[in-house]
C-alpha cells in the first residue's frame, strides 16, 4: 500500500469515527432529562417510546453494516431484530407499530447496554481492515437515519409529556431557538417560466430528492416567512374551525370527528390561550411562529386568507429568498417520485419509495432538526391529518 493512500484511509477513518460518535451521543443527550418511566410511553400509534428510537437506530447499524460486513460479528441479542425492525419486510417479522408501548422489556438499561456494545463494535469496524470505501454510502445513510430519529425523539417526547395531565417540563431552560416573527408578511413575486428542482452536486441526499428535472411554473407569489400564532388566532376567532367552506371534505370530517378547535398543544384556560412547550405550559407568545398543525388546518387557513399553500416546486424555487428552517412547511404537493426515480434493491429500497402514496410533502426544516440535517431539496412527508411534527404554514397565491 502506498503511504499517501494509507494516509487518506486513516484520515477517512478519523472523520467517520468522529461523525459516528458525535451523532450517537446526541441521541442520548436528547434523552438525558427523561425519567425511566418516560422512555416506555406510547400515547398514540404515531408516537414511539423514546427507548424504541434508541434501540431501532442502533439496530440499523448492527443489521445493515456490522452483520454483513464485519466478519465474526456476534449480534447482541437475536430477538432484537424482531423488536427493533421498523417496516423492513426484507428483514423479516417485527413487532407491529401499535405494540411498541407494550415493550416493557428489554429494559432501558439493556437498550443503553445494546448501544454501548454496537458502538464498540462499530469503532472496531471503522478502525479495522474490513472497513472499505464502498461502505461509506451505507454508513452515511445510517447517520442520517439516526438524525431523523433525533428529531422524532424530540417530537415524540413533547407529545408524551404534553399529554401528561401534569404538563411536566422536558427542560426548564429554553431548548429550541427563538422563532418569533414581528414583521408583516411580504409576498415575493416569481415570474412564470421553466425552473429546475431536485438535488445536484456532492454531499448526501435521500433517494427521493434525486432526479433533478425541469418544471414549468405559472407566475406566483409566496410569503417571505411562515404564519404566526397571532395570525392563526384570528382564524380561530373568526370561526374558522366551524365553517366547512374552508376545508377539504376529509379535513372537515377530521374536524367533526376529533372536535378540533385549535392547534395541537393549545389550551383555552379561563379565556387565556395557553400552550404546552418543552419548558412546560405557558401563555402563548402571539409573535411565535405557528406550530403543530396538520395539512387540513394549513389548507383551511390559506383558504380563509384567500390564498393557498405553495407547491413543493414553488417552495424550492423560492427557497433562496425566503426565511425557512424553523418549521416544516406543508406544501400542496402529493408525495410522488421524481422523473426517473428508481427504488434501490434490498431493504434500503424500502426507505422512501414504498411510502409514495396518501402523503403530502413538507419542505424546510424545524427547530428540532439536527444541525447539518437540512437542505432546500429535502422532501419530508406525512399523512394530512398528523399534527405532532413541528409543522407550520407558508402562504402562496
Amino acid at each position: 500500500m502506498k503511504e499517501s493512500s494509507k494516509h487518506t484511509i486513516e484520515e477517512n477513518t478519523g472523520y467517520w469515527l468522529r461523525r459516528y460518535h458525535d451523532i450517537r451521543k446526541q441521541s442520548e443527550h436528547i434523552c438525558e432529562p427523561l425519567q425511566t418511566e418516560d422512555y416506555v410511553v406510547q400515547p398514540v400509534v404515531d408516537v414511539s417510546p423514546p427507548k424504541w428510537h434508541l434501540g431501532h437506530s442502533t439496530w440499523f447499524f448492527e443489521t445493515f453494516i456490522l452483520v454483513p460486513n464485519y466478519y465474526g460479528y456476534k449480534v447482541f441479542d437475536p430477538h432484537y431484530n424482531f423488536v427493533f425492525n421498523s417496516y423492513y419486510e426484507t428483514i423479516g417479522a417485527r413487532v407491529i407499530r401499535t405494540d411498541r408501548g407494550n415493550l416493557s422489556r428489554p429494559s432501558v438499561s439493556e437498550i443503553y447496554e445494546y448501544r454501548r456494545y454496537v458502538d464498540e463494535k462499530m469503532t472496531e469496524f471503522l478502525q479495522g481492515d474490513f472497513f472499505r470505501p464502498e461502505h461509506t454510502e451505507l454508513l452515511e445513510l445510517g447517520l442520517n437515519h439516526e438524525q431523523q430519529h433525533q428529531e422524532l425523539l424530540v417530537t415524540d417526547i413533547k407529545f408524551i409529556l404534553g399529554h401528561n395531565p401534569l404538563f411536566p417540563a422536558y427542560r426548564k431552560e429554553s431548548f429550541l431557538k427563538n422563532s418569533a416573527a414581528s414583521e408583516e408578511i411580504k409576498m415575493l413575486k416569481f415570474s412564470e417560466g421553466v425552473y429546475e428542482i431536485g438535488f445536484q452536486g456532492k454531499g448526501f441526499c435521500f433517494d427521493n430528492e434525486l432526479g433533478r428535472h425541469k418544471v414549468y411554473l405559472n407566475e406566483f407569489e409566496i410569503a417571505d416567512r411562515p404564519v404566526t400564532n397571532r395570525e392563526y388566532l384570528e382564524f380561530i376567532k373568526s370561526g374558522g374551525y366551524h365553517d366547512f367552506k374552508y376545508w377539504h371534505a376529509e379535513g372537515w370530517d377530521w374536524v367533526k370527528n376529533t372536535k378540533a378547535d385549535s392547534p395541537l398543544y393549545w389550551h383555552n384556560i379561563d379565556d387565556i390561550w395557553m400552550i404546552y412547550t418543552l419548558e412546560g405550559l405557558k401563555e402563548i407568545n402571539l409573535d411565535d411562529l405557528l406550530c403543530h398543525i396538520n395539512f387540513f388546518e394549513a389548507s383551511a387557513f390559506a383558504a380563509w386568507k384567500g390564498m393557498r399553500l405553495p407547491t413543493e416546486a414553488e417552495w424550492e424555487v423560492a427557497s433562496g429568498l425566503i426565511n425557512w428552517g424553523k418549521r416544516w412547511e406543508w406544501t400542496n404537493s402529493a408525495y410522488l417520485p421524481y422523473p426517473g426515480y428508481k427504488r434501490a434493491s434490498g431493504a434500503v429500497g424500502e426507505y422512501n419509495g414504498k411510502f409514495m402514496i396518501n402523503q403530502m410533502v413538507l419542505r424546510g426544516a424545524s427547530e428540532a432538526t439536527p444541525e447539518g440535517h437540512s437542505r432546500n431539496t429535502y422532501r419530508n412527508f406525512f399523512p394530512a391529518n398528523l399534527q405532532w411534527q413541528f409543522t407550520g404554514i407558508r402562504l402562496a397565491k
